[in-house]
């Protein structure tokens, strides 16, 4: 019975309720919102590492890769110490620099990898086929990169490596065919990217040095990436040999001031939601206190009415929540279209990114802090005096 009166006396004022429903939406969205945000660059970030299943880098020590033109040297004896290691299933060499195209009379610019295609982890074809290991006439475009060049699989591509820019003049250049379009996981959006094997990538850039920018790693599982890992430490003193769970636990010591915003910003959100419940609670008591006393003088038990009163906090809370829920999810993707719209992020990375724990969890909290809210209320309608209150609201 009292579960039945606290969801009709909702109703009693459709307007007082629409417009807590409304508050508590907004409070519900932002405490979404936050609990999205303080662990969702991670979690993308970690997704995105993890895109093609290489649990650890080793680049130059006090660099990250591509950060500066840091390279490492006797590239193909490190990879095939890397290679030997028990733990390890596959490793391939990246070497990433500035390559050109011949468009017309002009020059196009873009960054090409040099990879190696039975152990690459940057991207995923989606037209026309891979490079093959030994290739050294095919190139693999991103999308932005085919679209300014004008060109589709199967089309031939002048392409131009260590060029002067004072003298006009270029080192190296190869006429290479168009194998493939691939989406680049580490791009940020609109990068003009190309893929070249390793060797071709050297020959171009580096005039055939034996370099790379760093090596990618695939254990052979996730429970022997923490000994693999220690063991190329060791053998490779001179190398930054990091897992996974390293660079994740990097970026989130980078990012610790921002998971105390979303932690305050959800706080307050919360605090809000409990203020808002017990506001409207304890008015409702205050008006129904001589139906309340009613109740009580023809024999209905206190608790009846205290639960009366909790079911009634619950499900505003409840509907109000259901609300924040959309109203969550579409700011979500507004502000993170703002954020990753900075310049130089992957087009891969999102900082509003749902984790299902997190999110039961935060729903669990606010449902319980909407039941809370009414304890007050509900202490103030069952003490209330019966025959005092009646007399009151008879005169």
């Amino acid at each position: 019975m009292g579960v039945v009166w606290g969801v009709r006396n909702l109703g009693r004022h459709p307007l007082r309720t629409a417009l807590s429903l409304l508050g508590i939406a907004v409070a519900s969205a932002m405490l979404l919102d936050m609990v999205m945000l303080s662990g969702g660059l991670e979690r993308s970030f970690q997704r995105l590492l993890l895109g093609r299943g290489f649990q650890i880098r080793l680049s130059p020590k006090g660099t990250l890769p591509f950060d500066t033109e840091a390279t490492l040297s006797r590239a193909s004896a490190v990879i095939g110490e890397v290679r030997a290691d028990p733990g390890v299933v596959a490793a391939g060499g990246v070497l990433g620099g500035s390559l050109y195209a011949r468009r017309g009379d002009s020059l196009v610019t873009f960054f090409g990898y040099g990879i190696d295609p039975s152990a690459q982890a940057l991207y995923r074809v989606t037209a026309g086929r891979d490079l093959a290991p030994g290739d050294t006439l095919g190139i693999i475009l991103s999308d932005p990169a085919a679209r300014a060049l004008a060109v589709a699989p199967g089309d031939s591509l002048l392409v131009v490596g260590g060029l002067d820019p004072q003298l006009a003049s270029a080192a190296t250049r190869r006429t290479l065919q168009v194998r493939g379009i691939a989406r680049w996981l580490y791009d940020y959006r609109g990068q003009r990217s190309a893929g070249l094997v390793l060797q071709l990538m050297q020959r171009l850039t580096r005039a055939g040095e034996d370099r790379a920018s760093l090596v990618m790693v695939r254990a052979r599982n996730d429970a022997e990436v923490p000994g693999v890992t220690a063991r190329l430490e060791q053998r490779h003193p001179q190398l930054q040999v990091s897992s996974v769970a390293d660079l994740v636990r990097q970026l989130r010591e980078r990012l610790v001031y921002f998971r105390q915003l979303s932690y305050i910003l959800g706080s307050i959100s919360l605090i809000v939601t409990v203020l808002l419940v017990a506001t409207l609670l304890a008015i409702t008591v205050n008006e129904r206190l001589g139906e309340i006393a009613t109740l009580r003088a023809i024999g209905v038990r206190r608790r009846t009415v205290v639960t009366q009163v909790l079911v009634e906090g619950a499900a505003l809370t409840a509907l109000g929540a259901a609300l924040g829920v959309g109203l969550g999810l579409v700011t979500a993707r507004y502000l993170d279209a703002i954020l990753t719209s900075f310049p130089g992020l992957p087009a891969a990375i999102s900082f509003f990114v749902p984790d299902t724990r997190a999110l039961i969890l935060a729903g669990s909290v606010l449902l319980a802090s909407g039941a809370m809210a009414g304890m007050y209320p509900a202490w103030l309608a069952a003490r209330a005096p019966i025959a005092p209150t009646l007399r009151s609201e008879a005169t």
